[in-house]
């Protein structure tokens, strides 16, 4: 019965695999105390193995407000804000437009 379960869950886990890989929004890391950015942050989980720069860039830039674009000011691996599948957190500065 165990071994079934087992396979249950691996095939499971197969099937929703592709989805599981695609880079998502999360929270942004924090600015770096003592110097304020008035910019809107925002964040993207991603793989870095398997996801291109240009996916999460593309993520990012769907998350900012207005006419502004998304410069990457950050990229971390802790592993708080995002899951062991998409280890990458880019942290995104969304800036005005020149």
């Amino acid at each position: 019965m165990t071994a079934l379960r087992f396979v249950v869950v691996l095939a499971a886990g197969l099937a929703c695999g592709c989805s599981a890989l695609t880079p998502y929004p999360t929270y942004p890391a924090d600015p770096v105390a003592g110097h304020p950015d008035p910019r809107q942050r925002v964040a993207v989980c991603f793989n870095a193995l398997k996801t291109p720069p240009e996916t999460v860039q593309q993520t990012a830039q769907a998350e900012c407000y207005g006419d502004t674009v998304a410069e990457r000011i950050d990229t971390d691996y802790v592993l708080d804000f995002c899951p062991l599948a998409l280890p990458g957190r880019a942290t995104f500065a969304c800036t005005p437009k020149k």
